[in-house]
């Protein structure tokens, strides 16, 4: 275990949130919130001199990164960018509780976008510029942000992007693992420009910011108390648009400026994953027609609620806890599914989903076949034993922290099990709204501090995919051998 190179990289990416909260910053100086200046400027110096510590006292000599190393570094990174992100919320007291301040911070920095907030209008523009921001730099991921901008001796960062960006199985789109990170924050930062510009046509400057880096990061904090409700068609249509648009691979954005069009149009996930946005967005039109009497109506509300469930952003137009069973059960459903491996989408991923049941058709065939030899594909590639058994297990231990966590939130009496069932969905699969008392309309400010605890530490595993924290705390991990 190289304990000063994960120190050290760790140091590297406080100095890098420090540089960043020069943005909210400079958002509330223009907006004369001097309160919220003062507490971006403390909480700067503070995450510089932390930053600068770890950096030099971990210098390292040796600067190989190996797998255990990759997660540990995402693991830490993660939790000390959430620590230090709080911070603001806290001394400017707009959030003056520590476990508040510190779900608010995690929601959004895992693009959770689950919020402890009520009046959420009552808040400054540059504490809301910084929770959007937290889901733009959590979206594509801030370590992949880091590789993509600070030199590095280590030929095996790889292995922070594998540990930190989502999906069964990460590779690299050019030879050069710097290179890929920045073509990524490239067509990230792109998308996330072209966002803001067509929702200029139909939001004040300040809101088509804020709700672009939410978008791209699908994170879904919004700044008014309806999300979205209040803005216009069109503005929500651009929404929806751009739901869709960042729960798509990233590489495939990639392979369409190459002019790859048959690598593109032939991937199975890209329409798995419309076909599924189709055929649900047209059983909730069905089931909310007599709610809207309206068709125009019911598709907008449809067409976005499915986006926004399936791309984990979890921005709202409407109040989906009083639509129908049918359409509730719809959504309920879609909360585990998510968008692509390798888009900022989160839940389970398509691609698990595809390769599951693909293996439970092969060994239904087998059942019937005993002597058949079959191999399960995904993408037009042969699928090796270590692939399925990997994805298998991730699998299991996703149930068992659903369980885990929905079991502990049964402690809560004043939650229904209902809320409790979604809250912990909701948490581990990054989407944010639930049903009951934690749907759209409501929040999770109601639970006890204990719980709040449960449910930002459901956000870190299923934002990190389980195993980073699991094997940075165990014990096992930090031997030499």
């Amino acid at each position: 275990m190289n304990r000063k190179m994960i120190f050290y990289m760790v140091g590297n990416i406080i100095l890098l949130e420090a540089a960043l909260l020069m943005l909210p910053t400079l958002v509330a100086l223009s907006y004369h919130e001097m309160n919220g200046v003062f507490a971006f400027s403390l909480t700067i110096i503070i995450s510089a001199l932390v930053g600068f510590a770890m950096k030099f006292v971990f210098k390292p000599h040796n600067r190989v990164i190996y797998a255990r190393e990759g997660f540990v570094i995402v693991t830490f990174a993660w939790l000390l960018l959430s620590l230090l992100g709080c911070l603001p919320f806290l001394i400017s007291g707009e959030i003056p509780n520590f476990f508040d301040a510190f779900f608010e911070t995690v929601s959004g920095f895992t693009t959770t976008g689950a919020s402890i907030l009520r009046d959420v209008e009552s808040m400054s523009q540059g504490m809301l510029f910084w929770r959007s921001f937290t889901h733009w730099l959590g979206g594509m991921g801030v370590l992949v942000l880091i590789m993509a901008i600070i030199p590095s001796d280590s030929g095996r960062t790889i292995h922070i992007m594998r540990a930190e960006m989502a999906g069964p199985v990460i590779g690299k789109i050019v030879p050069r693992i710097k290179e890929t990170a920045r073509i990524l924050y490239f067509l990230y930062f792109a998308l996330t420009l072209i966002e803001f510009v067509f929702l200029l046509f139909g939001m004040p400057v300040f809101d088509a910011a804020v709700h672009a880096l939410g978008t791209a990061g699908t994170g879904g904090f919004g700044i008014k108390a309806d999300s979205i409700a209040s803005y216009s068609p069109y503005v929500q249509w651009v929404i929806t648009i751009f739901m869709v648009l960042f729960g798509v691979n990233f590489n495939l954005f990639y392979f369409l400026l190459l002019r790859k069009f048959k690598m593109v149009f032939t991937n199975r996930e890209l329409w798995f994953y419309l076909s599924i946005l189709l055929v649900s967005a047209g059983i909730i039109t069905y089931s909310i027609y007599p709610i809207y009497n309206n068709f125009s109506d019911s598709v907008r509300h449809s067409c976005f609620q499915v986006a926004s469930i399936v791309s984990t952003a979890g921005f709202s137009t409407a109040d989906f806890n009083l639509w129908p069973d049918l359409a509730k059960g719809v959504i309920f459903i879609l909360m585990f599914l998510g968008g692509c491996a390798g888009s900022t989408a989160g839940g389970l991923k398509l691609s698990r989903v595809i390769i599951m049941l693909k293996a439970i058709i092969k060994d239904v065939r087998h059942l019937l076949h005993p002597r058949s030899v079959a191999a399960v594909k995904f993408e037009g590639k042969t699928l090796d034993d270590s692939t399925l058994h990997g994805v298998t297990t991730y699998f299991a231990l996703y149930i068992v922290l659903i369980a885990a966590t929905f079991l502990i939130l049964c402690f809560e009496p004043s939650f229904d099990l209902q809320s409790n069932l979604t809250a912990s969905v909701t948490c581990c699969n990054n989407v944010g709204p639930g049903l009951g008392l934690v749907g759209p309309m409501e929040g999770f400010g109601g639970y006890s501090a204990f719980s709040k605890l449960v449910l930002t530490f459901a956000m870190l595993f299923g934002r990190l995919e389980i195993y980073p924290l699991l094997l940075a705390f165990y014990p096992r991990t930090w031997t030499k051998k």
